[in-house]
């Protein structure tokens, strides 16, 4: 099939298939369509999701016979642009689907790929992740969590702390000691947990922009069967890292989401005054809007390039702090948009009162998946190859 009858079949069912009310930006977390069987998605994202996942395009490069599409790259970008012309929202955003998946297709048993894999695609089992402790943030590897051997079974105990949706999830997968007399990298683990499990406990944290989705997650003599093991025993820091790189670049997005959709030029010039040739009349705020245009327009040539050599793996921790960034920027530049009505809770008219509720979230951005003084470290000495301090 050539590019453009793929395309124009592409761009027929997506017409076919895509409700009206899911061709707008998302202001909301609640705009998001997260499945799983405490899912709260409306009709038309119920409808949305199930044609998408029919064709196996929620999970488009994924092999055929665990549910996905079956594309290639260029196929996958080409169903993108004609999601893009459209506006249309993601039929699903999950945890499964940006980091787990690709996890399970490179080191998951061929029943573990089989049971959760098709689950995932279609929004029936949702997932969340299990990493950050109270005591183990970015120095994640000091995890204390831990899991020992009981017959058939592993028994986990210990505390998650950010576990992002976790009281909306079904499972989680969870990084565990399973040999605490490893040095600090080795006898750790990866297990997947059903979150119905008994023994655990799941306690929302109310967040200063109103947000409760970080969770505390508990674990009291859970037991998991050893077939929920993903990947070797005492050998999961390696699987561990390689899901981080998903999240980083999953990151990446921040750079294009919520009401920003909108040129953000167009929305200033929707909002604020103008002078005689039609322009901003603030030219600062003119000279910020155009700055971040351009290099959010940069920041996608890159992650293109970086696709098409194949590099972005590599490059993850470049992603993640500069898609960090540019959210935090274009969020600082809607508060000046809004002015002085940004700052109320209710929000100005544009937004439903989602400008302040994102703008404070975003600091968080900084912070999760890896904290940006991390990422610059990891970009200085993996990808620059300077030298460590010598006071280290």
């Amino acid at each position: 099939m050539t590019d453009e009858t793929l395309r124009a079949e592409m761009r027929a069912y997506i017409e076919a298939h895509c409700p009206a009310s899911l061709r707008t930006p998302m202001l909301t977390y609640e705009d998001r369509a997260y499945g799983g069987t405490k899912s709260t998605m409306n009709a038309d994202q119920r409808a949305w999701l199930s044609a998408m996942a029919d064709r196996g395009w929620t999970a488009p490069t994924w092999p055929k016979e665990y549910g996905g599409g079956g594309l290639s790259d260029r196929e996958t970008g080409i169903l993108r642009e004609e999601m893009a012309r459209i506006q249309a929202r993601p039929p699903l955003e999950e945890y499964g689907l940006s980091m787990l998946g690709p996890a399970l297709l490179k080191h998951g048993t061929e029943e573990q790929k089989r049971e959760h894999l098709p689950k995932i695609v279609r929004g029936e089992r949702r997932w969340c992740q299990g990493y950050s402790e109270p005591g183990a943030g970015s120095d994640l590897a000091s995890l204390s969590t831990a899991a020992r051997i009981d017959g058939e079974d592993f028994i986990v105990d210990g505390t998650k702390i950010w576990t992002s949706h976790a009281h909306r999830a079904d499972w989680i997968f969870c990084l565990v000691r399973t040999d605490k007399d490893a040095p600090k990298h080795k006898g750790i683990s990866v297990l997947l947990i059903d979150l119905t499990s008994p023994g655990v406990s799941v306690r929302p944290i109310q967040l200063i922009s109103g947000h409760g989705h970080f969770c505390e997650t508990r674990f009291e003599d859970v037991r998991v069967p050893k077939g929920n093991l993903l990947g070797p025993l005492n050998d999961g820091w390696e699987i561990a890292k390689f899901i981080l790189v998903q999240e980083r670049q999953m990151y990446g997005d921040h750079a294009k989401r919520g009401v920003e959709a909108k040129s953000l030029g167009q929305l200033a010039a929707d909002t604020l005054p103008r002078d005689e040739h039609g322009r901003l009349k603030d030219p600062m705020l003119r000279a910020d809007i155009l700055r971040l245009e351009l290099r959010t327009k940069g920041f996608e040539a890159a992650r293109a390039r970086l696709r098409a050599a194949g590099g972005a793996a590599g490059m993850a921790p470049f992603l993640k702090l500069y898609g960090t960034e540019l959210n935090k920027e274009r969020q600082d530049i809607l508060m000046q948009i809004g002015g002085p009505a940004s700052y109320g809770w209710d929000g100005p008219a544009f937004d439903d009162g989602q400008v302040v509720k994102n703008w404070l979230r975003s600091r968080g951005n900084s912070i999760e998946g890896g904290t940006s003084e991390i990422q610059l470290n990891l970009l200085a000495q993996r990808v620059l190859k300077l030298p460590k301090d010598k006071r280290e």
